[in-house]
């Protein structure tokens, strides 16, 4: 184990979340790992000494008794490694249902290993175009797009999981089972910042003083509607994290509010991204219009459509489909290959795809990585977009941990890849989510932009 306790630790609610937070705070200066699962004392000790401690997971596809049997090890590895604030990552879109991915469950799991009653929740992200005003989530449609309350954005609001029908998250949030949700709103921080710094501190103060004193802990919901709010957001956390080890709930907005004030971090820009020194292969298995926007832009790729319920339930499709991948690589082109159509129209192909679709993709990417390495032109970056298939890749491709490399494009990360194969060791690899990038991403992914 770490001989000091880190100064934060996190869990990601899906892998590719998680990496969005690993580069938040390596870009600080923060040594920083994000591990597969938790760590074996091993893997802690080929890390070495890490002032953020991170465990990538699957729990925001989980039903709650199964994110209950994933989180319980995660809580007794934190409460044993001890981090003064500990990070339950959430998308910033807050996506998620009492049936699966259900946020109070995940706290309900969780508090025991921290000693803060006090539980501070952060709607919004404003980085990312997430804004949380009087409790009610905001967010874009893509990089710079419109921004709708999230009950009426046009493709939250009909999610095919976790439709979003409810913007106030007080209430979103108490339909999963959380009780005695209050809140702090965003005026608040504008005091704080400019002739009462103890605006705040004095209202959470009496928030806690006539909270429920039967509830084991008390959830907060704070606001978050400009980075200028950051650094009072921050300053709250960290105060009551003095007093006792801290669970925070929300995006990666909860990193970039306690980085915004510690005043001993050194931020670092993000280094270039180079252009790749060999054929780029990526995987596209979300469905989201952006994504299918993103597929169409990658000109550079030699893009091949892929049949969802035939790679799933026909194994010489699955064969034809990574000799047809493994040649365009060995030609030396880039190749995308994708499970959605690539002009954002529904097709019999894509749609109602099964759970089992997500690893039935992630083991063709790691064949096709496996068979690169046995032809002798191993891949040097991959990408993949679509949480569920991120989350199953990484673990077909037997890793340990990642390690923040550079930024492609905002909430979206090229990571190295740690593992004890030394043919994937060293690996770049990006995932991203449905809704993240620019329409330009995958040609940003060749460094060529």
């Amino acid at each position: 184990m770490t001989t000091t306790a880190p100064r934060f630790g996190w869990y990601g609610d899906d892998f590719t979340g998680a990496t969005d937070t690993l580069a938040v705070l390596a870009q600080a200066g923060l040594r920083s790992m994000l591990f597969m699962g938790v760590p074996s004392a091993s893997a802690l000790a080929a890390a070495g000494p890490l002032d953020a401690v991170g465990i990538a997971g699957a729990a925001r596809a989980m039903a709650p008794e199964a994110m209950r049997a994933e989180l319980a090890p995660v809580g007794r590895f934190f409460r044993q490694i001890a981090p003064t604030v500990l990070h339950y990552k959430v998308c910033s879109t807050f996506d998620s249902a009492p049936h699966v991915g259900n946020i109070a469950c995940a706290i309900q799991t969780l508090h025991p290993s921290v000693d803060n009653r006090w539980v501070p929740i952060l709607g919004g992200q404003p980085s990312l175009g997430r804004y949380c005003a009087f409790s009610n989530l905001f967010a874009a449609a893509g990089t710079g797009g419109a921004v709708y309350r999230i009950d009426r954005h046009p493709t939250m609001h009909r999610h095919p999981v976790t439709p979003m029908g409810e913007a106030d998250l007080r209430l979103h949030l108490a339909q999963q089972g959380l009780q005695g949700i209050a809140a702090l709103h965003y005026p608040l921080y504008e005091a704080d910042t400019s002739n009462d710094a103890a605006a705040l501190p004095t209202a959470l103060g009496a928030l806690l003083s006539t909270g429920p004193a039967d509830l084991p802990f008390l959830p907060t919901l704070l606001d978050l509607t400009s980075a200028d709010q950051l650094t009072s957001v921050g300053r709250l956390l960290w105060q009551q994290a003095q007093h006792a080890r801290l669970l925070a709930v929300g995006p990666s907005s909860v990193a970039q509010a306690l980085i915004a004030c510690w005043e001993a971090h050194t931020s670092q820009s993000a280094p270039a991204l180079a252009p790749s020194p060999a054929p780029v292969f990526a995987w596209a298995g979300s469905l989201s219009p952006i994504t299918a926007a993103q597929v169409q832009a990658a000109t550079s790729y030699q893009r091949i459509p892929v049949d969802a319920h035939r790679l799933e339930n026909d194994a010489a499709y699955t064969q034809a489909t990574q000799r047809a991948i493994c040649a365009g690589l060995q030609q030396g082109h880039h190749v995308l290959a994708y499970t959605g159509p690539a002009d954002g129209s529904s097709s019999p192909a894509s749609g109602g795809a099964s759970a089992a679709v997500a690893p039935a993709s992630a083991a063709l990417v790691a064949r096709v990585v496996q068979a690169q390495v046995d032809h002798g032109t191993p891949l040097r970056r991959i990408g993949i977009a679509g949480g569920d298939t991120s989350s199953h890749a990484v673990q077909a491709l037997q890793l340990w941990g990642l390690s923040y490399k550079t930024t492609v494009c905002p909430g979206v990360t090229l990571s190295r890849a740690h593992s004890a194969d030394p043919s994937r060791d060293g690996l770049e690899l990006m995932l991203k989510g449905g809704q993240m990038g620019g329409t330009d991403l995958f040609q940003r992914l060749l460094g060529a932009v």
